[in-house]
């Protein structure tokens, strides 16, 4: 099967020799192609890329920040950066990304590397939902439907707390339709929503008297990691992952406390 490629280059001529020469090597599907960090950030979102090649060198964003969104939306995708010279912000990504690739060197050899890359171990479903709040259980049967096929039902309980929040979120608050994409790495079960209304979830102070604000708080302790990307085109991607047994500490799991 060929692998998926989301290429991010400012120079339009030089993208198109990189999608042609693709073609020709065979085994690589360019899903989308992009001249700016916007843009890229948005593609990475909706398609959810094998591999970014990803030129630093963009005219509307710096370099670590448009990696730091494409990890948090697309975390499945392999980076190789193509960049014209080595600097010192190259030097600081160098253990974020697989490979660093200069222009100075022929596009076979980019190519090349490409080939290389191994695939990533990241079992990923997606299930279209809303607008409409009936929806949430079916977004909780989608999740349970994919652990049981992946084997980590171990995670059901919280994992169904979890996107029960993320998805009533969405149509309560943005109200728009969303999608509900479930990933399963070695270290973790990634639930991510992204949807196309207005305002940024924000987790509140709760006390014994209130009925808002309590949903987000549950999901932060139940979570090694959440967060929230906005997308430049109107969208956001709210994400959580919850850590497999196997990558716990063993003295919070001995102690009964999560991460």
């Amino acid at each position: 099967m060929a692998a998926t490629v989301l290429l991010v280059e400012d120079v339009a001529e030089l993208r198109s020799v990189l999608r042609q020469s693709l073609q020709l090597r065979g085994g690589f599907d360019v899903v989308a192609e992009v001249g700016d960090g916007a843009a890229a950030i948005s593609a990475a979102a909706r398609h959810q890329p094998e591999i970014i090649v990803l030129d630093l060198g963009l005219p509307d964003l710096a370099g670590h920040e448009v990696l730091t969104h494409l990890r948090a939306v697309a975390p499945a995708a392999q980076v190789v950066v193509y960049t014209a010279g080595i600097s010192a912000e190259h030097l600081q990504i160098t253990g974020q990304v697989e490979r660093i690739v200069t222009k100075e060197q022929d596009i076979s050899h980019l190519i090349g590397c490409l080939a290389e890359l191994g695939p990533r171990r990241y079992d990923t479903a997606a299930v279209d939902l809303g607008p409409h709040p009936a929806d949430v259980p079916a977004a909780r049967r989608f999740l349970a439907e994919q652990c049981r096929r992946w084997g980590c039902a171990d995670l059901l309980a919280d994992a169904h707390i979890v996107v029960t929040e993320l998805v009533t979120n969405a149509f309560l608050h943005a109200g728009t339709r969303c999608e509900l994409r479930a990933g399963l790495s070695e270290r973790s079960l990634r639930l991510q929503v992204t949807d196309y209304g207005p305002g940024m979830p924000d987790p509140q102070t709760a006390d014994d008297r209130s009925e808002h604000g309590r949903g987000l708080l549950l999901v932060s302790a139940l979570c090694v990691a959440w967060g929230v990307e906005a997308l430049p085109d109107g969208a956001k991607v709210v994400w959580a992952e919850i850590l497999r047994a196997q990558h716990e500490d063993p003295s919070l799991a001995a102690s009964g406390l999560n991460p």
